[in-house]
C-alpha cells in the first residue's frame, strides 16, 4: 500500500466516479484504475476492495472515514517524510495549547525544547479545546496540550497525569481559614468560573452537578487571571489549576486544598496518529512527558 494509492482511492471515494477522480488527480485513468487494483490485491480484503466497494459504500467505509476526516495533503507528508533525511531534529514544528494550560507550562517546557533542539521553528497556538482539537486533526498542530477530549481515529490522546484542583478565596474569607476545603462548602458562595467554552468550566460545573450543588454564578471571565483578580476584590471564590498557583502568585487570593476525595482533570498530550509525525514532534511529546513526570514537575500526579 502506497501514499499516492490511498491518494487515488480518497478521489474516487469522493467523487463516486473514476474519470473524475483521474481529472481530480491529474493522472490518466488507466494508471488510476491499475493503481487502484493494486490497492485491493495488496491490501487486506477486510479493510478495503475498492472496485467492488463503490458500488457497496459501505465496504470502502471504514478506510475512507479514516482518510477523509484527516484532510490529508498526501504530498506535504511525502515531502515531510524525504526532508526527515536531510537533518537530525530541525524543520518546523507546530504546538497548541488550551488557555487553563499554555501560561503555565509552555514557557519552561518551549524553553528547554529550543534549549535542547535549537534548530527547530516552533510556531505556539493557543486556542479553547474545540479549536485545538480541530486543528490537530486537520494537520494544523502537530502536538498539543489539553485536558479532557474526545478520542478519534485522528485524535490520540497520551496521558501527562492528572492534575489537582484547588479553591481560590479572597483573604480574610471565612474559607481561608480552613486546612482543607469540602466541596460543601461551596454551596453558599458566589462562584466565578470561566466561560463554557473552556473545558476546565465544564468540569468545575459536573463536579458541582455530582454533588448537586447550585451555586450563584456571578461572572463567566475568558481568562483565569481575571477570574484570580475578580476573587482577590472579594467578588467571589472559584476552582482553579494547581498549575496556575504553583507558576504564579496571586496577591490577594489563597489557594486552599480540597478533602479527599480531591478534584482533579486530566492533562493530555494530543495528535493526529494518521498523519506524518516528524523527529521533532516526538522529541517534543518526549519532552512534556519528562516535563509532567515527577520529581520534574509536582503538577502532575496519578499519571497512567
Amino acid at each position: 500500500m502506497e501514499i499516492h494509492q490511498l491518494r487515488y482511492f480518497v478521489a474516487v471515494a469522493e467523487e463516486g466516479n473514476f474519470s473524475r477522480a483521474a481529472a481530480k488527480v491529474r493522472v490518466a485513468q488507466p494508471s488510476l484504475s491499475q493503481q487502484i487494483r493494486k490497492l485491493e490485491s495488496g491490501g487486506r480484503a477486510t479493510v478495503v476492495r475498492p472496485f467492488a466497494a463503490f458500488s457497496r459504500p459501505h465496504r470502502s467505509r471504514p478506510l475512507f472515514d479514516r482518510l477523509r476526516p484527516a484532510n490529508f495533503d498526501f504530498d506535504c507528508d511525502a515531502q515531510r517524510c524525504v526532508d526527515e533525511l536531510k537533518a537530525d531534529i530541525s524543520g518546523k514544528l507546530a504546538v497548541g495549547a488550551i488557555p487553563t494550560i499554555a501560561p503555565y507550562v509552555l514557557p519552561d517546557l518551549v524553553g528547554k525544547f529550543q534549549k535542547h533542539y535549537p534548530e527547530v521553528t516552533l510556531e505556539i497556538v493557543e486556542d479553547v479545546t474545540e479549536g485545538i482539537t480541530r486543528r490537530v486533526e486537520a494537520g494544523e498542530l502537530d502536538v498539543a496540550l489539553a485536558s479532557t477530549c474526545q478520542q478519534t481515529p485522528t485524535l490520540r490522546r497520551e496521558s501527562l497525569g492528572n492534575e489537582p484542583l484547588l479553591a481560590l478565596a479572597p483573604e480574610g474569607h471565612p474559607l481561608a481559614k480552613k486546612t482543607l476545603v469540602e466541596l460543601d462548602d461551596l454551596k453558599s458562595q458566589r462562584f466565578l468560573l470561566l466561560h463554557e467554552m473552556h473545558c476546565l468550566s465544564q468540569q468545575v460545573h459536573h463536579l458541582l452537578e455530582a454533588r448537586r450543588l447550585r451555586p450563584e454564578i456571578a461572572l463567566a471571565g475568558s481568562q483565569l487571571g481575571t477570574i484570580a483578580n475578580m476573587v482577590a476584590a472579594a467578588i467571589g471564590v472559584s476552582i482553579v489549576p494547581q498549575m496556575m498557583v504553583k507558576r504564579q502568585a496571586i496577591p490577594g487570593c489563597v489557594s486552599l486544598p480540597f478533602a479527599p476525595p480531591v478534584p482533579e482533570r486530566e492533562l493530555n498530550l494530543l495528535y493526529n496518529p494518521l498523519r506524518f509525525q516528524s523527529k521533532a514532534a516526538a522529541a517534543f511529546r518526549r519532552e512534556a512527558a519528562a516535563a509532567f513526570s515527577p520529581p520534574d514537575a509536582s503538577i502532575a500526579h496519578n499519571a497512567n
